[in-house]
């Protein structure tokens, strides 16, 4: 019988042992949103706006906080570039949330003819997805036209192509699931390792129950925003598009779109170190602003020594942290009231645009081992 000579054995005791505490790394989750601006889909957009951070929250009930990026597409709009298919890649996979929700305000509806295949393949192929092992990549395309309108592109060909490279497709058919254009649909969920889901689009876009935490939370958002520091050449612009991303959810949905998007923004899914100094820091705490030339900073640091800017990012990281604690307390509370009313008033699963996302998410991460808290 072989056996260890004494040094072998010696050094196998001495060897570190593994570490049992090792904590899970963030999982990446990339989701590309692919919505239909054609003629009567304003509900959908409508839907778009005001339920963007609600599916976000959920995401952010994930331990550890993942890697969220978000990319969008709209098509079917006469006025697209026909050669392109009358599609247009809105914004490429990022983790800058306010971005996407300002392409979305922006998104419009107007025409037209609508080619599923194509729009799912130019995702595909276009976005720079996640390589790691694990990652949960996730393409949504909604529409309520028929799926296989584009002769050229073939749903199966983009099926297989999307499947070859760990994306999963789910279709999202706006219209009742036994009408005949929702049989497209299916097959492309099938084909596509997917789920077909069907949605009353326009049933998003009615107000949603109004929560006793909505105002605070909002209000708590705006003081969160006076903890940004913005730094670099966008930095100006971002603090600003960060305002106007506050007042299009407050516009969209009254104080409780704002109370979601303030769940969020209370979360570590709503990143910002690109142009803020305080993420910046939060990320990387070896992180040194004295290095920073002048022409990167803002008007308030420039005025300060290099020693008072360090001071004041620290100043500003414990605020915001004391704010985004008040906030954790007050989404738990509202989350409380509102699963409350829910049951008071349950809805047929799957019947509104972020119920069908979150149904979906919930249970393509669970596949991938991500488990999304109720």
């Amino acid at each position: 019988m072989l056996t260890l000579s004494p040094y072998l054995t010696a050094l196998a005791l001495l060897a570190p042992a593994a570490d049992s505490d090792a904590k899970p790394a963030p999982a990446p989750i990339d989701v590309v949103l692919c919505l239909d601006v054609s003629n009567s889909m304003d509900g959908l957009i409508g839907s778009a706006k005001t339920k963007l951070w609600d599916v976000v929250n959920d995401l952010a009930k994930v331990k550890p906080t993942p890697r969220l990026r978000v990319g969008l597409y709209s098509y079917g709009h006469n006025n697209y570039p026909k050669e392109n298919g009358w599609i247009r890649k809105e914004v490429d996979l990022t983790d800058d949330l306010d971005v996407v929700s300002q392409k979305l305000f922006g998104l419009t509806t107007h025409g037209g003819t609508e080619y599923v295949s194509r729009v799912c393949r130019d995702a595909v192929k276009e976005q720079k997805w996640s390589e790691e092992k694990g990652a949960l990549k996730l393409i949504f395309v909604c529409g309520n036209e028929p799926a296989s309108q584009d002769k050229t592109v073939k749903l199966a060909d983009v099926a297989e192509l999307a499947r070859s490279r760990g994306i999963v497709i789910n279709p999202i058919f706006c219209g009742p699931a036994n009408h005949p254009e929702a049989t497209d649909w299916k097959e492309f969920a099938t084909m596509s390792g997917g789920r077909f889901i069907n949605i009353d689009q326009d049933r998003g876009a009615k107000p949603v129950v109004a929560a006793p935490q909505d105002k605070a939370l909002a209000e708590l958002s705006a003081k969160l925003n006076t903890t940004y520091v913005a730094y670099g050449k966008e930095g100006q612009e971002k603090a600003i598009n960060q305002l106007k991303q506050d007042e299009n959810a407050r516009k969209a949905g009254g104080d409780s779109a704002a109370a979601s998007r303030a769940m969020t923004k209370g979360t570590g899914l709503y990143r910002n170190s690109a142009w803020d100094l305080v993420d910046r820091l939060k990320e990387d705490p070896k992180f040194d602003v004295k290095k920073l030339k002048d022409d990167e900073l803002c008007d308030e640091m420039k005025k300060m020594k290099p020693e008072e800017r360090e001071k004041h990012l620290k100043d500003m990281l414990a605020r915001r942290e004391a704010l985004q604690k008040e906030i954790g307390a007050l989404s738990a509370k509202r989350a409380e009231y509102l699963q409350a009313e829910a049951k008071k008033n349950p809805n047929k699963a799957d019947k509104a645009f972020d119920e069908a996302l979150r149904g979906a998410l919930r249970e393509q991460a669970e596949k991938k081992g991500i488990k999304i808290p109720e």
